[in-house]
């Protein structure tokens, strides 16, 4: 059961990391990509369909660190793998959103 709790944590952080840019430029008032768009992850969705995605996000990831197992922040393997995880969540965010974004 403690696997799926690190998973379950893991999936959390992941979904943190992502509501970010979706919250960011749907409050600033640009489009971006988003799973709705056609296509998914590369054509762009409306300002309020990337606020909604994003507090979405924010809403299941917040759920998943705190209500699945228990989560303790601190210097420990719960911290440790949830940092792993939004650096490598956000690294894979930058390097497709860069990719989709900067297209010729």
């Amino acid at each position: 059961m403690l696997t799926l709790t690190y998973l379950a944590h893991a999936l959390g952080c992941a979904l943190l990391v992502n509501a970010i840019p979706h919250c960011v430029n749907g409050l600033s008032g640009q489009a971006f990509q988003s799973p709705f768009a056609s296509p998914p992850g590369v054509g762009e969705s409306s300002p309020v369909v990337n606020v909604l995605w994003g507090a979405s996000n924010l809403l299941v990831g917040t759920l998943l660190l705190c209500k699945v197992g228990h989560f303790t922040l601190g210097i420990n393997l719960d911290t440790a793998i949830c940092a792993i995880v939004a650096l490598a969540t956000a690294v894979g965010l930058a390097k497709h959103f860069g990719k989709v974004r900067h297209q010729a």
